[in-house]
């Protein structure tokens, strides 16, 4: 009984160099123990090739995407618009007629046909105003005197389809300024709405606001 003691105390002190019987294993350790490393076996196989064998790979750098500079879309952006020949040539004559000048403006998509000192009612309530505020007005359609009409250039696509049928003036020829008089508002209304075989009436309340503009200025500046 002592030996057998001893001899499984100096088994546990010394350690395993080596793996038991395979029967002994399970199915998992089993398989590993059978089946060798794949680096090993590449090794073994493929041939040794030296150094100056090898082909050379040469590497093709990616190209970057040419991005165009700022200071190139900022000179883009601040390029004057020039007038045509025909503008050019005739505007003095238009800006020397007497008696004043009227204008096509439109505020709001709603076009407004106005001269120096008239005032607009705005069928709607401006927001963002108060009265005694300047507004230049810079969207018009026409420009003209008693003799001379200057229409604005036709509508691009893209104005086109959002809903805009008018081409507009180039806002460096003239300048239009409107003094927001201040609001009003209509009486209250109350309309009775019935329907037949129906004892039921409905009363329906509006009371419409609006905004009062003065065209304080209206002069026509020189072509670029």
């Amino acid at each position: 009984m002592s030996r057998s003691l001893l001899r499984s105390v100096l088994e546990l002190r010394t350690p395993i160099t080596r793996l038991p019987p395979t029967f002994l294993l399970p199915i998992r350790a089993r398989g590993l123990a059978t089946t060798t490393t794949p680096t090993e076996s590449i090794s073994s196989s493929s041939p040794t090739m030296p150094p100056s064998a090898t082909p050379s790979q040469t590497t093709v750098p990616p190209i970057a995407p040419t991005a165009s500079k700022p200071s190139e879309k900022k000179a883009a952006a601040e390029k004057p618009k020039t007038t045509s020949a025909s503008v050019a040539e005739l505007f003095p004559l238009l800006r020397a007629q007497p008696g004043g000048h009227y204008a096509t403006v439109h505020v709001h998509g709603r076009p407004y046909l106005v001269t120096q000192g008239d005032r607009v009612r705005l069928p709607f309530r401006m927001p963002g105003v108060v009265p005694g505020d300047v507004l230049r007005l810079d969207r018009v359609s026409t420009l003209g005197s008693r003799d001379y009409t200057l229409l604005g250039t036709a509508p691009s696509a893209s104005s086109a389809s959002n809903g805009h049928e008018f081409g507009f003036v180039d806002p460096a020829l003239f300048e239009c300024r409107a003094t927001v008089l201040g609001h009003e508002s209509e009486p209250l209304r109350v309309m009775v709405k019935t329907k037949r075989r129906n004892r039921r009436a409905q009363r329906v309340k509006s009371k419409h606001r609006y905004t009062i503009l003065r065209i304080s200025e209206l002069k026509l500046l020189g072509p670029p």
